[in-house]
């Protein structure tokens, strides 16, 4: 791991951060100096479970290129600098999983007010992303984004769907609870360290 620190360092990286991250799988990092830089609730569905209904509205569709824009600057409203993800981090979350399904709710003159990621690999299902602009949230768009990548892991065979959101995010914690997730109590870590630069001479 130091080895590996060593490496970037030289490459001229700064700060190194790990992907969310279970208790067992943090002692080598902390080993290696890294820090904890967000902790996160770790919350997990049966599916075999009976889900909440589907409400009829509002209707959701396919996010072509074109609405992505659109679809990133609901994130960035909704999300911390930390959390916030682009043009790539967007392509990275759709190819994470061997399938996914992304779906957008759309406001007045058809721009995105919402959107959500889920995905699935073999019988384990994600909620990659959801996010709803804050001026929009209360109406149950949310809710609807959620159960509808839900029923469409549980058509999949999906048999258990995590999902991971920030300590602190009472309303994101609310819905997922209310939909049916337990927490785990575990939690999940993000890691960080600062890489150290070698000086000449």
């Amino acid at each position: 791991m130091r080895r590996c620190l060593h490496l970037l360092a030289e490459q001229g990286f700064g700060t190194v951060i790990t992907g969310a991250l279970p208790p067992a799988e943090q002692r080598s990092f902390l080993e290696a100096g890294f820090v904890a830089q967000e902790y996160l609730h770790l919350l997990v569905l049966d599916l075999s479970l009976p889900l909440l209904p589907l409400p009829p509205s509002p209707r959701l569709y396919r996010a072509g290129r074109s609405r992505r824009r659109q679809l990133l600057a609901v994130d960035g409203a909704c999300f911390s600098a930390f959390w916030r993800i682009d043009e790539a981090g967007l392509r990275e979350v759709l190819a994470a999983t061997e399938r996914h399904r992304l779906r957008v709710a759309l406001g007045d003159k058809r721009f995105v007010i919402g959107y959500a990621v889920c995905g699935a690999t073999g019988r384990r299902g994600f909620v990659q992303r959801l996010a709803v602009s804050p001026g929009a949230q209360g109406h149950g768009i949310g809710k609807r984004l959620l159960l509808d990548g839900l029923y469409w892991m549980r058509s999949l065979g999906v048999q258990e769907v995590a999902v991971n959101t920030q300590v602190g995010n009472a309303t994101a914690l609310s819905l997922y609870r209310r939909a049916g997730f337990q927490d785990d109590a575990a939690g999940l870590c993000v890691l960080s360290a600062e890489l150290v630069h070698g000086r000449d001479g």
